[in-house]
């Protein structure tokens, strides 16, 4: 890659903290130029009697001198890591100063005017770390996950990632279909002698658990893991004044949503973010879903209808009280599709706790004959744990993810992976039908093609870019 040759000359720095004031913020600077930063603008608060090389991997307490005016900026704690032992496998100088807005950036413009140093670009830092082979593009990945992650689960996940757990698999599969290859390769060299060097049903074998297998594998865990690292969202539906606002405001433990008597108070979403069981989720209030001649409040129905229909779970609220009327059964109906669950509200009141007493059952349940019902009361807090128990159930089969789940593809992996057994099942095909071993050999390139796009190994630039852009600067 040309990239290749820009790196290996310029030096790159940034703020590695997040904007704010705070305790503690550090500049990175990664490059053959990071040791002069710190021969020009540190000053140890114990200078040594004799120079000699900067120590690596050894914090040192000084001052940061402006080198036009002889005065310090901040009290500082630096550190010099020689290459290749750092995160990009260059020279690399972190200073940790004081958190301020302003003295973080005059120590940065000072480093910055330094020949030969440049501001980094989002993520290049680990883009570096990439280029210089220290990870592959699977761990660069899940660097942002890690960055990303809203619950313990998508931690795991992103950490499991980080520690290679993909690109093992990955590398299993290679090393699997390298054994196919060499042998398809020797046939192609002594095509005399193709039928005796090809077991085509030891090599059918082989393709199925070394390669067809695994990547089924890997596709088959993405939608269940995509819920633990990527989230749900899950759309809050109903008639006005059934209480959505009101079941937010309690899921969520505050009040996030204005709650009144009054129908329709509720004309745009209102979405927050909370965590179910480890699973990240993005609840939605919506506007109440009723035939309306007003601008205002019909915009905001068209906009619940059509989060409803992108939701990854739909919650239809009901009102016990009112029981289930038509516009319940039309809302049901146009939502009966999708990933639902039925929740009734209001059962804290006195009509309707007394019936519920006494017939022993739910009434609402012959309406809805093949859905479960989870009753609630919003006001309450009745029955808000089996509510959250249902909503995990509903989108993940109610299993927690295995400690040691390590492989969840993204959207990325998963297009590859998809096209990765196409062509692996391609070869299958060929091995059964005896097919020529050069256009088999092609077909294994082609697969092994696909998991380099994974790893990084055949991605170009326009991937790359795509993929550390998505990174804060600094990182």
């Amino acid at each position: 890659m040309d990239a290749y040759a820009e790196f290996e000359q310029a030096t790159i720095a940034a703020i590695a903290t997040p904007p704010g004031p705070g305790g503690i913020g550090i500049i990175r600077v990664s490059g053959p130029a990071a040791p002069a930063v710190l021969t020009r603008l540190f000053r140890p608060a114990k200078p040594a009697a004799h120079p000699a090389p900067i120590p690596s991997h050894r914090l040192r307490y000084g001052w940061i001198i402006d080198p036009g005016s002889g005065h310090p900026l901040d009290e500082v704690m630096a550190v010099y890591m020689a290459a290749p032992a750092t995160y990009t496998r260059e020279e690399v100088v972190e200073i940790h100063c004081h958190g301020g807005y302003v003295v973080l950036r005059e120590i940065l413009a000072l480093i910055l005017a330094m020949e030969g140093v440049r501001a980094a670009e989002p993520g290049e830092f680990t883009k570096r770390a990439f280029l210089n082979g220290r990870i592959d593009l699977t761990r660069a990945e899940a660097v942002l996950d890690l960055l990303n992650a809203e619950t313990r689960q998508g931690l795991n996940l992103a950490i499991s990632q980080l520690s290679g757990g993909l690109q093992q698999q990955l590398a299993g599969v290679r090393d699997a279909l390298l054994a196919i290859l060499a042998v398809l390769e020797v046939a192609i060299d002594f095509p005399d002698e193709d039928g005796e060097i090809i077991d085509h049903r030891q090599l059918h074998r082989q393709l199925a658990e070394g390669v067809n297998a695994p990547l089924a594998a890997l596709l088959a865990g993405r939608a269940r893991g995509r819920i633990f690292r990527e989230g749900a969202a899950v759309v809050i539906l109903g008639r006005p004044n059934v209480g959505k606002s009101s079941l937010l405001n309690a899921l969520l433990r505050e009040e996030r949503a204005i709650v009144t008597a009054i129908p329709g108070t509720t004309r745009d979403t209102i979405e927050e973010g909370l965590n179910i069981h480890g699973v990240p989720v993005r609840i939605v209030d919506t506007a109440g879903i009723r035939e309306s001649s007003e601008q205002v409040e019909e915009i905001g129905i068209r906009r619940s209808r059509s989060l409803g229909e992108r939701a990854d779970l739909v919650l239809l609220l009901l009102d016990a009280a009112a029981g289930v009327t038509a516009e319940d059964l039309a809302l049901y109906e146009s939502v009966r599709e999708k990933n639902l669950l039925l929740v009734v509200n209001k059962v804290d009141l006195p009509e309707v706790a007394g019936g519920l007493a006494a017939q022993g059952t739910t009434p609402w349940a012959g309406d809805f004959p093949e859905r479960p019902l989870v009753a609630i009361s919003a006001r309450t807090g009745q029955g808000l744990a089996a509510l959250e128990d249902a909503v995990f159930q509903a989108l993940t089969g109610g299993k927690p993810l295995d400690p040691g789940y390590a492989c969840v593809p993204n959207a990325r992996h998963e297009a590859a992976l998809v096209k990765a057994l196409e062509g692996a099942e391609r070869v299958a095909a060929g091995l059964q039908n005896s097919l020529a071993p050069e256009l088999m050999a092609v077909e294994v390139q082609g697969v092994l093609g696909q998991l380099g796009e994974i790893s990084g190994e055949t991605s170009g630039d326009d991937v790359l870019d795509a993929i550390f852009s998505r990174f804060c600067i600094g990182k």
